[in-house]
């Protein structure tokens, strides 16, 4: 690594350790169902049509934001909801314009299935301002395989178009790229481009909910830097704006594959509602570290007081991460990647950038 970019991620290291200290919440994520329309082989949060828990009603979440709205800057806290799949709640306007009212934005993630003009001209109506959908193919061979649903993959490319062409709104495709979908990213990114879609963001697929049973799901360490390198490239040409997610420290692909260095933001400026109450941090960690219940606890005294497993990451220093030079920068990888029951880390990064 040059001296350049390790002066950057030390001065970066103060940065985090200032912000885990202020925690000041920007992101709410709100699982708001766990019913989905598809099936997807690599969910985390073994969604169904008909989830054994119900939606949480809408006005229990608009509790939490009545509880933390004289804490923060309402118009720079976004919340986000998730599923799931959001668009299978009926009052979803109704939700939205409630979450408007209070001065929040919001958006969601979509698999775009039930995204159409009119629901989408509701949304908007009711304060909608930004929009994840994902495409995980080329095609439906490969997108429909790993949803699970026929005609899914139609459904999200015209979604993703839709949301690309309506102005003013903030929007991303995300896609998690696997062993089946990753010889076709030159020909997904002409197709992204071809439909005027200019935000696109790629994941690498890590085993946990239903991931850990499809091992052909995860890329190998050769995989891995051809997809960064694949994203360096395309950052590079500048027709499509093109990162690797929030997760895992890249070592020398730090900046290159993103615009800012690694840093996992649960609990520090992420948290999340669970569909049953739970409070947590990002999606990806979903039911790991839950640090209370909004039915037995006030939310801002749960984000103000609790959370220290996430704000103070020394623990994660064993295993692997004991002897690892680069640990100051990574601090133990996402907490997303590692067993909550044992500590050990699940998925390294940079292990596999450096055995690739």
């Amino acid at each position: 690594m040059s001296l350049k970019k390790s002066l950057v991620l030390s001065l970066y290291n103060q940065h985090k350790k200032n912000q885990a200290k202020l925690h000041e919440l920007t992101y709410l994520f709100w699982e708001c169902t766990l019913r989905c329309n598809l099936k997807c082989i690599h969910c985390g949060s073994d969604c169904t049509s008909d989830a054994l828990v119900p939606d949480m009603p809408g006005e229990d979440f608009m509790k939490v934001l009545d509880d933390i709205k004289p804490y923060v800057n309402p118009h720079k806290t976004m919340i986000v909801l998730t599923g799931g799949e959001p668009l299978l709640r009926k009052d979803l306007a109704a939700c939205g314009m409630e979450i408007y009212k209070r001065g929040f934005p919001w958006g969601m993630v979509t698999n775009g299935y039930a995204l159409t003009r009119t629901k989408l001209n509701q949304l908007l109506a009711a304060g909608l301002r930004s929009v994840t959908v994902s495409i995980d193919g080329l095609n439906a061979e490969t997108h429909d395989w790993m949803r699970g649903i026929q005609g899914s993959w139609t459904k999200a490319i015209d979604a993703a178009t839709l949301v690309a062409t309506t102005p003013g709104l903030v929007y991303d495709v995300v896609t998690c790229v696997n062993q089946r979908n990753i010889d076709d990213l030159e020909a997904i990114r002409a197709l992204l481009i071809d439909r005027g879609i200019k935000h696109w963001r790629l994941f690498m697929i890590f085993p946990k909910g239903r991931a850990a049973s499809h091992p052909e799901l995860i890329l190998s360490h050769l995989q891995f830097v051809r997809l960064l390198d694949f994203i360096k490239e395309t950052r590079a040409d500048g027709k499509i704006k093109t990162s690797f997610g929030c997760e895992g420290f890249l070592g020398n692909y730090e900046m290159e594959v993103r615009d800012k260095p690694f840093f996992c933001q649960a609990g520090i400026h992420i948290g999340s509602v669970l569909v049953d109450g739970s409070i947590s941090a990002c999606p990806s960690l979903r039911g790991d570290y839950i640090q209370g219940n909004i039915y037995q606890d006030d939310f801002m005294t749960v984000w103000n007081e609790r959370y220290q497993i996430m704000r103070n990451r020394s623990w994660t220093r064993t295993g692997k991460c004991a002897s690892c030079k680069s640990y100051k920068y990574c601090q133990g990888n996402g907490l997303h990647l590692r067993d909550e029951q044992t500590g050990n880390l699940l998925c390294c990064h940079l292990e596999k950038i450096t055995n690739s």
